[in-house]
């Protein structure tokens, strides 16, 4: 039998019920931010490959009770939702794309040929490919014993196609694109049936991915599309949103599956993508969105993630009564328009889940 919640509100949020009051998570919550994180991290003075994957091999118990630690430290805060500390890049390992951290990822080599995409291996034993997920899955449901929903999370086909054909992350530091992506671009516009062929690959690992998070007992899954603000329209709409379709034709649809498409404006293919949730960025209205969707969906969002990082108190209180007032009572998870900045003061962390949960 299913574990009772004791704080359902992200559940009930997602599914569009009447909520006490909206709650509240924030993506990158377990991480760069928190100083506690900063400490552990300096203490383990362990790479994030260990942390994050499969690695080693026998799964370390030790390394599962930091994951879970590490994943625990926002409730600490009062976040109405705990997610699993791992990286969108976790099921590439036993894929054959093994990316060490220095400090980022890093993939030598990259992949960029037919060959390199037909040696990639699928996940068709996820219990065993991926045991270090299940085991901090399962660890963290026994240590919150129904206090707060648990998410699983993926990246997105392309997403992850943009690190396994850059080499490295394709973002830069601060905002935009990295020139490392060129590549990316070139294979869309002289062998998109390359990119196809791996982002078919990478659409059923990722669904299987979801599926044994969901069977291994988290309550919601997000899906990361983290490239979506460098798309055109076209690109998006041939190389993004069918494999989106796919994803959630095929995951389980007895939990939550939120769509988060980094400051995508496509909200029509966003909505047609089959998730119950859609997060949006702070280009998106979202009293606006709600309206144009006719209360078919809800929403996560938007809080600009910079106003957390440069704001005051009193611009962040402006900001979330603001993104409140949008999203309306039902239907609405309050979230960041992006993940937390890495300098963004703790203080204003902790400020912005209390006056979430003030107002």
């Amino acid at each position: 039998m299913e574990q009772q919640l004791k704080n359902d509100l992200l559940l009930r949020a997602s599914k569009r019920l009447p909520v006490e009051r909206v709650p509240v998570w924030m993506m990158r919550q377990a991480g760069r931010s928190d100083p506690l994180y900063r400490q552990i991290r300096q203490e383990l003075n362990l790479p994030l490959e260990r942390l994050f994957r499969t690695c080693p091999t026998p799964v370390s118990e030790t390394d599962v009770e930091w994951a879970v630690k590490i994943s625990l430290l926002p409730k600490r805060i009062g976040v109405d939702a705990i997610i699993v500390y791992k990286d969108i890049l976790t099921p590439l390992a036993p894929m054959g794309a093994h990316f060490r951290f220095d400090p980022g990822p890093i993939l030598n080599p990259p992949i960029r040929t037919q060959a390199q995409v037909d040696a990639l291996q699928p996940l068709h034993q996820p219990s065993t490919q991926l045991a270090f997920t299940g085991q901090v899955i399962r660890r963290l449901r026994q240590t919150l014993d129904g206090e707060l929903p648990l998410i699983g999370f993926a990246g997105a086909p392309l997403t992850l196609a943009f690190f396994l054909i850059a080499g490295e992350s394709p973002i830069k530091r601060g905002a935009g694109i990295s020139e490392k992506a060129t590549p990316v671009f070139q294979m869309m516009d002289e062998a998109p049936e390359l990119l196809h062929c791996l982002l078919d690959k990478l659409t059923d690992m990722t669904v299987n991915y979801l599926n044994y998070q969901i069977g291994e007992g988290v309550q919601v899954v997000q899906l990361f599309e983290s490239i979506a603000d460098v798309l055109p329209l076209q690109m998006y709409e041939d190389f993004a949103f069918p494999y989106h379709q796919r994803i959630f034709v095929e995951v389980d649809s007895q939990v939550p599956r939120i769509l988060f498409a980094k400051e995508c404006e496509y909200l029509d293919l966003m909505h047609r993508s089959g998730a119950d949730v859609l997060s949006v960025g702070k280009c998106v209205d979202l009293g606006e969105a709600k309206t144009l969707t006719n209360g078919t969906v809800a929403f996560q969002g938007n809080v600009d993630n910079d106003i957390l990082r440069d704001g005051s108190c009193a611009d962040i209180t402006e900001a979330v009564k603001a993104c409140l007032k949008q999203g309306g009572r039902t239907g609405h998870i309050l979230n960041l328009s992006h993940g937390l900045h890495r300098d963004t003061p703790f203080e204003n962390v902790k400020h912005f889940i209390n006056i979430a949960k003030t107002l």
